[in-house]
């Protein structure tokens, strides 16, 4: 039988490094979110108009953060790609997709976490994020698709103070039924806080077919919003007051065994 350490030699503190920073209170701590799952074309001027009226509707509806899906102004294939990237640290008319959100940001006073596009930069290509808006909305970390397969990468974000962990993704009809809503959960449930997900609609006469299922999942684990696989915008509540609560009755983060193991942030740690 394995023996247990008296809860005196436990410093969770010691099972982050640098020790986690605790969660911040944001200016906004009740709001709405706004999952637009969208059906892509391979025209690239109509699905930034379309991902334009998805964020309007969006906002019109309350919501104050709007997530955007995987690749949602490009076809989903590597042939596709090089096509429809964009130098986005050119912006203006190199960047369509990215000047349409940070306009509708501003305009519309909402925070936008962008999906991902295909960027190019130099002679390389990259599956990019970018968030526009404020910090009203709290600390976001950002993930695309596989990032979510990752624990450390979360549990990286929580320590460093995230109250929501967003995954714009397109899973596919293997891994979708299987993984998406497990590892969603999961992540949600290891850190204790709001994981939001967003795919592309499903379209099945295209090369690569999507599963869809956007989903907010809320600290404990639970499914608070989803849907199928059609084009849809998902308008849902996220209350940051919970997280604490959650915490002290499910006090995990002051229970970790910092004498047997240890998270190191490297980014943090060299920063000081």
């Amino acid at each position: 039988m394995a023996s247990s350490s008296s809860s005196s030699l436990i410093n969770s503190q010691l099972a982050r490094s640098p020790p986690a920073i605790p969660i911040p209170t944001p200016p906004l701590t009740n709001f709405k979110i706004g999952l637009c799952q969208l059906s892509v074309t391979s025209d690239k001027a109509k699905n930034i108009a379309h991902a334009r009226s998805a964020i309007q509707d969006a906002a019109a509806k309350g919501a104050k953060l709007v997530l955007l899906p995987e690749i949602w102004n490009s076809p989903y294939s590597n042939a596709s790609f090089p096509v429809y990237a964009e130098d986005i640290d050119a912006g203006g008319d190199a960047s369509p997709s990215t000047a349409m959100l940070s306009e509708l940001s501003r305009l519309l006073n909402i925070t936008i976490v962008g999906g991902s596009i295909p960027e190019r930069s130099g002679d390389r290509l990259y599956n990019t994020c970018c968030v526009f808006g404020t910090d009203e909305v709290g600390r976001i970390g950002i993930g695309i698709c596989y990032d979510i397969r990752f624990p450390e990468l979360a549990m990286i974000y929580a320590a460093r103070g995230a109250h929501l962990l967003c995954y714009p993704g397109a899973f596919n009809m293997t891994t979708g039924p299987l993984h998406w809503e497990l590892l969603q959960r999961a992540r949600a449930t290891d850190n204790q806080l709001y994981v939001a997900t967003c795919s592309p609609a499903r379209d099945t006469g295209s090369d690569y077919v999507a599963w869809g299922h956007s989903t907010l999942v809320g600290p404990f684990g639970e499914v608070l919003a989803t849907t199928e696989h059609e084009e849809a915008i998902i308008i849902a509540e996220i209350d940051y007051s919970i997280l604490e609560q959650r915490r002290t009755n499910l006090p995990v983060t002051k229970q970790r065994r910092g004498d047997l193991y240890q998270l190191v942030d490297l980014q943090r740690l060299n920063s000081h």
